[in-house]
Parts: structure tokens; sequence; C-alpha cells
């Protein structure tokens, strides 16, 4: 059996990383790729039904999200992550667990996400993250409360707050085609 690829598509809250994964599913599907969304919002509702975002429980989310990533890429499925992943120790234990792995960075100005999530309507995200940061009411928003740290060496960076989110998807989807793609079904 052929192995599947991974793509985990990082960024702010708010930089657009959910709507880029969804253009980027569309834009697979028109490839003739398909591949499943592994999002760290809606497993965070199953796992964490009310979340305090504390560092031990970002452990274990994306812990099971990087788990659930491997066993999809084994059994031949692609898979595109949806998830922050603040710390750069997360994307480095699913680039040391999962085969076929590759680190999409979605980069935008804090300014742009602020003004960009506190409009956000996805159904699994969690609603106005940076208002409540501001207010005092959350110390754990990425980049203001804790850290989020930049990839060192992704294999792609599109900038959100330059790009449309189909531009961003393709520029990410060129990127999957030349590190994966040697049919249409993976390495």
């Amino acid at each position: 059996m052929k192995l599947g690829w991974c793509v985990w598509i990082t960024g702010l809250p708010g930089s657009g990383k959910t709507t880029i994964a969804k253009e980027l599913l569309k834009a697979l599907e028109a490839e003739g790729m398909i591949a499943r969304l592994v999002s760290s919002d809606a497993l965070r509702k199953i796992m964490t039904p009310k979340p305090k975002y504390v560092e031990e429980e970002r452990d274990m989310v994306y812990g099971a999200l990087v788990f659930a990533a491997k066993l999809l890429v084994e059994s031949g499925i692609n898979v595109v992550i949806d998830a922050t992943g603040n710390r750069r120790k997360y994307r480095q234990l699913a680039r040391s667990e999962v085969q076929n792995f590759m680190e999409a960075y979605v980069r935008c100005p804090l300014e742009v996400c602020i003004t960009r999530e506190a409009g956000r309507f996805d159904e699994h995200a969690p609603k106005g993250v940076y208002e409540k940061a501001f207010r005092g009411e959350s110390k754990t928003v990425p980049g203001v409360g804790v850290p989020y740290e930049e990839p060192t060496s992704p294999e792609v960076i599109v900038d959100s707050d330059k790009l449309s989110p189909c531009e961003c998807a393709e520029e990410i989807l060129r990127a999957i085609k030349r590190r994966f793609q040697r049919s249409n079904e993976g390495p």
C-alpha cells in the first residue's frame, strides 16, 4: 500500500488557515487528489469541550492530532492539518512521526489577524479570542498571551495578507506536487 502525505497548515489565529485549507481541498479534488481535513478546533471540541488552552491541554490535543494524521497517512490517505500549533515542538512531533510530511506557514501580520478573527464565522473555531486577550479574560492566545513560534524551515510560505485564499491554496498545491506527486496517488 502506498503511503499518503500530510501538510500542516500553521499560522496565527485569524491568518486564514481554515479558509485556505478548504480551498486547498477543492484544488486537490480538481486535480484528482483526495485529502482528509484534520482540524485542531474540531478535535478539541471532542477532547476538551470546555477548553482552557493551557499547555498540558495543547500537548494532549496536538499529540492526538499527530497520531490521527500518522494513522491516516500510513493507511494511504492524504491529510491536511488545519491547526495553529503555536509551539514548534508540535509541528516537529508531526515531522518526526508522520512520513511524507510538510509544513505550510500562513504568514500574516498580527493586526490583520485580529481584524479577520473579529468577523470569523467558523463553526468549530473559538470566537473573539483576541478581544478576550485584550480584555484580560484569556492569557493563552497565540501571538498575544503565549508565543506563536514561527516555523524555522517550512516547505512553503504563503502571505495571506497579500494573496487571496485561493492563491495561497494554489501555492501550497504546487509545493505538494513538487514534494509528493509522482503520480496522482502520492509517492
